[in-house]
């Protein structure tokens, strides 16, 4: 939302009762919407990766995102490769990548939850291990090497045969007081050490286990008492020599085979022990001139540095990777890194972060640097998403459509999302930050002692509460060439900027607004940077909305102190307030046209008509919403204070106000410019839709129980979507004003979206760094919409980022469950179909037009669709054909008939004479049924159903018989169905073109008859009764409306 921080009032008490009868529906789920996918997670927990050579030519890196694992692959510039399938019942606790397969453990059963041991083989499942039925806590590490695979648990080890999958045996480490066996630091194994694990323990001591026999070989003892736990150990490239890091800070490079330390380094401290160690194995990077071996990384969980150590002569600090990462925030920001790791025989680093990225740093060789740069990434926010917005549709570009959706988060970043390729998602660049960094000495290596109190997010924007885009005058990847300063004041009169170069280019088109800060920031979008200029609002107060005219070329700035201006984006100048400030020219002339306002007839004239002062009408409180119309015409703003402004966008004075205070506060607006609606959430958990040509209110919508986070409309303006505090979503019809769709999350959605095209909703729930997209079915299929009850409301599970569960725009549109689902629906709970609402109205039928149309003009249709001659034989027929019309060749078609044979044979004369016998009696029969009952109900239902070709010869068929009043005379009998019609008032333009057709057909017959002619006398009185009767009221309602729409009066 614009404002996120409101003074509530009491909220107004709502009428609860429906009078639609509610079915109880649990976990009825969205009738509308189908979950899809999640995007944006690449490493978003604490599980490391795992990597796998692939060959000679590049790597396999594989995160956990939840309950799925993604595989990127190196040589592809961490492009996704595989995302498994299926998605494991709970969150995965340890992954690892061996040979073809990648193994993942699941569940954590001190929660009650089920756990298991799976391994997938490209994406899919392919083994899983049975675990002992004792094992009643998570496994947090999983080893493979020879014929073992080792899953470490909190106090306890299992091993199973890789071969087989079989569970070997189990582990148990001793303790001589609580606490002491506790796996902290894990396991690991040597090379040259044949079934032999290193199990580091919670009171420092790191054992020796031979998995084969489950013996305790020996015990490596810490350095010192006070050494702490074992957090992580790591084997180095030398032979027999184990890293071992320590919670107290100290890292020991142990000699196995002496017992004897090696190298002892102070690399963390109890705050932030060392909780990832690598070594360099290419035999480079440590020494003066980097050609020698010995280099090792080091890394901590609450830390975003990676240090880099020269082991030789005593060990010692070569260079720090300073912020690779996010560090830890309070702000709800996750930070850290989770594993750093060399890949083998490369000068290549991987680091992955709480921060929900994945990075691959290159070391230069030629000139040598100790420092590693960027090589790939591949990320995320890394912090929740405040708000979403789809990027508007540039016409039939490529960037048409719904294939961009942009996001902000409180990480600080604006993202912008590809929904048709992962790997074209990038976040908008704030310039070179690690250069800003370097020049005022963040990254330098003196700043070290300093901690991590500045850090390379610091330097960023604040987070994004706000975005508005228009792609009308973007310019693409050529906009505004060459280096550009970013965010400069607009107001600089020294830095005149070059507007005939951008009047040609292009330039920016996104503004976002930030928390916290007076500045709005531009963005290019088509060069995914930051733009050239930050508005700053007019008093000098936070920005709390902002917006972009459809013409793309003016930027429009709210404030929480109610001021509201006018930027223009190709030049960065301010243009105007609002309301406009006066010259001492027009401040004469309002006290002018005040002295005018004391005459008699001025006065009369201005009561009639609402008026404002020029330079009057500023909101006394936070501006939470800004719209410009289509044609630039009026600029329309609300605030906390409860009104609603309509501005002349050329001048800056008020022309119009909607006053709903002390009602009520609005929080937030959208506008859906086709149909001319703004939509308004109010703080009393409404959503008020107002026009703004009549400035009225059309539409309100009740049912949150809570605050309204976000709202929009649906693409068409037809629905509108609005998420609340309490995490339901619910879907509005505007039409009829119900609300015919809902769906409750696992958490309350804090930001929505609908597509362009309306093939995707998007939203983002409370804490979660991933975007979640539910697809639309009503675009291929009919969805059921009936009101609906607070009752009917059930859960559904979010979009998973795997897919599964899911489903794709076609896939969601055909679901045959999900239609078997709303035909139930209509069955049992969709309104009464009533024939009539009430006996003094007259009904039309539900028959579509086209039916009754085609039967009066039936002759005309069948004179021009006779075929004017005979079909004709080929010229050349193929020689297996044989000939059409040839006489004795046995044709396709029959020959003509002479005028005295019949035109068919025996046996097809009977089948179709059968077919008509049935139909015929059918007709017949319910005729004569109506005739002896009175109730010509089942008659004409049955005519109905009827064709027109199949209506026209059942009229013709219609037998006098005797030509007395009795049962054999069927055309007085169907005068008698439609005069009961229509006195009933009911299937009116029916009941005409039936009789039309009926007289056309026997009018000499009805002429020659008296019983038929009185009957039709009295038709003809009803007849004459209820055209008079409409005809009166067709004119009292237009005398009504015109007497409203008057001007008179």
């Amino acid at each position: 939302m614009a404002h996120s921080s409101l003074e509530h009032q009491s909220t107004k008490r709502q009428k609860t009762s429906s009078v639609v009868k509610a079915v109880p529906a649990a976990n009825r789920g969205s009738t509308i919407f189908a979950p899809f996918r999640t995007i944006g997670l690449v490493s978003p927990t604490s599980v490391p990766f795992a990597s796998i050579p692939l060959g000679k030519t590049t790597f396999q890196i594989t995160t956990s995102v939840g309950r799925s694992l993604q595989t990127y692959d190196l040589k592809r510039g961490l492009n996704l490769v595989f995302v498994t399938r299926p998605q494991t019942p709970t969150d995965i606790t340890a992954t690892y990548a061996w040979k073809e397969k990648v193994f993942a453990a699941w569940g954590d059963p001190r929660n009650a939850e089920p756990h298991g041991l799976w391994a997938f083989q490209r994406g899919k499942k392919a083994v899983e291990l049975q675990l002992p039925a004792d094992l009643d806590q998570p496994i947090r590490q999983i080893l493979i090497f020879g014929s073992w695979i080792i899953g470490c648990a909190l106090t306890r080890i299992e091993v199973w045969k890789s071969a087989t999958s079989e569970h070997y045996t189990t582990i148990f480490p001793s303790a001589t007081k609580k606490g002491d066996n506790d796996l902290t630091g894990g396991v690991c194994n040597m090379p040259t050490f044949l079934n032999k694990i290193f199990v580091g323990r919670a009171d420092g001591w790191v054992e020796i286990w031979n998995v084969s026999t489950g013996k305790l070989i020996y015990t490596i003892l810490p350095p010192s008492p006070n050494c702490g736990a074992v957090t992580c150990m790591e084997p180095s490239p030398a032979l027999s020599m184990l890293a071992i890091a320590y919670s107290e800070g100290p890292l020991v490079i142990q000699n196995v085979l002496t017992d004897r330390p090696a190298l002892r380094l102070h690399a963390g401290t109890s705050d932030a022990p060392v909780t990832s160690i690598s070594f360099r194995s290419d035999g480079l990077g440590a020494g003066q001139d980097g050609r020698e071996d010995g280099v090792m990384a080091t890394a901590t969980s609450v830390g975003g540095d990676v240090t880099l150590w020269d082991l030789n002569k005593g060990g010692r600090i070569m260079g720090v990777l300073r912020s690779a990462h996010n560090p830890p925030s309070h702000a709800g920001v996750r930070g850290g890194i989770s594993k750093v790791e060399f890949l083998p025989g490369q000068p290549v680093i991987m680091t992955s972060g709480l921060d929900n990225s994945l990075k691959s740093w290159i070391f230069d060789e030629a000139p040598f640097s100790p420092v590693p740069r960027i090589l790939h990434t591949r990320s995320g926010h890394a912090g929740p998403v405040n708000c979403l917005q789809f990027l508007p549709t540039d016409f039939d570009g490529p960037e048409a459509g719904n294939k961009w959706l942009l996001s902000g988060g409180k990480d600080r970043s604006l993202w912008g999302w590809s929904l048709r390729r992962d790997g074209q998602s990038t976040e908008l660049s704030q310039g070179n930050i690690r250069k800003k960094a370097k020049k005022i000495g963040i990254l330098a290596s003196t700043s070290m002692g300093h901690g991590p109190s500045t850090t390379l997010d610091d330097l960023k924007a604040p987070e994004i509460t706000c975005i508005a885009s228009s792609l009308n005058r973007d310019g693409g990847m050529g906009a505004i060439p060459g280096k550009q300063a970013i965010w400069g004041k607009g107001d600089d009169k020294t830095k005149p900027s070059n507007a005939e170069l951008s009047g040609m280019t292009g330039w920016e088109s996104v503004v976002t607004a930030h928390k916290d800060d007076p500045w709005a920031r531009t963005w290019f979008w088509g060069r995914k940077r930051a733009g050239r200029w930050a508005f700053k609002t007019g008093d000098g107060e936070n920005v709390s909305t902002v917006a972009i005219s459809p013409c793309g070329s003016f930027a429009l700035v709210g404030s929480a102190g109610g001021s509201l201006d006018m930027f223009n984006l190709q030049s960065g100048r301010h243009r105007r307030r609002f309301p406009s400030r006066l010259t001492p020219a027009q401040l004469r002339q309002v006290k002018m046209q005040q002295l005018k306002a004391l005459d008699t007839v001025t006065l009369l004239h201005e009561r009639s008509k609402a008026s404002f002062t020029p330079g009057s009408g500023k909101h006394t409180r936070a501006v939470t919403g800004i719209v410009v119309d289509s044609l630039n015409r009026f600029v329309i703003s609300c605030s906390l204070d409860g009104t609603i402004k309509f501005w002349d966008f050329v001048t800056g004075n008020l022309v119009d106000e909607i006053d709903w205070a002390p009602m009520t506060q609005i929080t937030g607006c959208r506008f859906h410019a086709a149909n001319d609606l703004i939509a308004f959430s109010c703080d009393d958990n409404s959503i008020r839709v107002v026009d703004i040509e009549t400035k009225r209110t059309i539409r309100e919508f009740w049912g949150c129980r809570d605050t309204i986070n976000d709202f929009c409309f649906s693409n068409d303006g037809r629905w509108v979507v609005a998420a609340s505090q309490d995490s339901i979503i619910r879907v509005w019809d505007l039409p009829t004003s119900h609300l015919i769709d809902a769906f409750r999350l696992e958490k309350p959605c804090t930001a929505l979206a609908f597509s362009t095209t309306g093939e995707y909703l998007a939203g983002s729930t409370q804490g979660e760094l991933g975007v979640h997209l539910w697809t639309n079915r009503t675009l291929f299929k009919h969805v059921p919409t009936r009101q609906l009850s607070e009752a009917e409301i059930g859960s559904v599970a979010e979009p998973t980022a795997s897919g599964e569960g899911g489903q794709g725009l076609l896939e969601a549109a055909f679901d045959e469950d999900a239609a078997r689902e709303g035909e139930e629906d209509d069955g049992v709970i969709a309104a009464p179909a009533l024939e009539q609402l009430s006996a003094d109205m007259m009904t039309l039928s539900l028959v579509p037009k086209s039916r009754w149309q085609t039967l009066l003009h039936i002759d005309l249709i069948k004179q021009r669709n006779k075929p004017k001659e005979r079909p004709k034989a080929p010229e050349k027929a193929p020689f297996f054909l044989p000939s059409v019309g040839g006489a004795g060749s046995g044709g396709l078609l029959p020959a003509p008939a002479e005028p005295g044979e019949s035109r068919v044979d025996g046996s097809a004369s009977r089948v179709t004479q059968l077919d008509r016998a049935r139909g015929e009696q059918t007709f017949s029969a319910k005729l004569s049924a109506g005739a002896a009952s009175g109730d010509y109900n089942d008659f004409i239902e049955h005519l109905k159903s009827l064709g027109p070709s199949a209506a026209d010869l059942e009229l013709r068929s219609l037998s006098i018989g005797d030509g007395s009043d009795s049962d054999t005379n069927e055309l007085l009998q169907f005068i008698r169905a439609l005069t009961g019609r229509l006195v009933a008032r009911r299937d009116y333009e029916l009941t005409q073109a039936w009789m039309t057709v009926f007289l056309r057909l026997n009018y000499d017959l009805v002429m020659a008859n008296e019983s038929l002619l009185d009957e039709l006398r009295l038709w003809r009185e009803h007849q004459a009764r209820e055209r008079d009767r409409l005809d009166a009221l067709v004119g009292y309602c237009s005398g009504v409306v015109g007497f409203l729409r008057s001007p008179r009066t």
